[in-house]
């Protein structure tokens, strides 16, 4: 659905605003946390917009529900938990790329030492079937050994990334609150 300013609406409708938070959460009501279906269904519509696209979110509420005071603090409430959300993404990813950095620290020392001990097996090895068997052996672990830090920095960033532009773009979408 299109807005008259171009952008996609996106649209809720709803009985009562408390359809709209979990019910678990004992926050103040600018600080809850929202209902996990309404989550998704905000965070599937966005996914599945073209990249770039404007768009806005309409909730609708029963006359009755859209004159309550709270009904006010829906834009803010929405707009706070995503930024909350986007936050919690930045830790985790932070919190990747911290053990991406431990673990490939002990990845290149792993690798040197196995590297180092290949060539000290091919040397000292008499049978040379067996000293090269050692040495691929030492080679592959000291590579594998790699393997977790060199699938952060290439790969398990990513998604997170999308996330936390996701919910940055949900953070600042225009969120409008219509009786009917």
């Amino acid at each position: 659905m299109n807005s008259p300013e171009g952008a996609t609406e996106i649209a809720i409708r709803t009985h009562t605003i408390g359809h709209l938070f979990s019910s678990y959460d004992p926050s103040p009501f600018r600080e809850k946390d929202l209902d996990t279906g309404v989550e998704e269904f905000l965070t599937g519509w966005v996914r599945e917009l073209p990249k770039g696209t404007p768009f806005n979110i309409v909730v609708h509420l029963p006359p009755e529900e859209a004159a309550k005071p709270e009904a006010d603090g829906i834009p803010e409430a929405f707009a706070h938990y995503f930024e909350y959300r986007t936050e919690v993404a930045r830790h985790e990813l932070r919190e990747l790329f911290r053990i991406g950095r431990f673990s490939l620290a002990i990845g290149i020392v792993v690798l040197i030492a196995c590297l180092t001990a290949s060539q000290l097996a091919a040397a000292l090895i008499p049978n040379e079937v067996v000293a090269g068997i050692v040495e691929e052996s030492l080679i592959i672990v000291g590579w594998v050994a790699n393997w977790r830090p060199i699938e952060i920095y290439l790969y398990d960033w990513v998604p997170i990334r999308r996330r936390i532009r996701l919910f940055s773009q949900l953070a600042a979408a225009p969120v409008r609150v219509k009786a009917g």
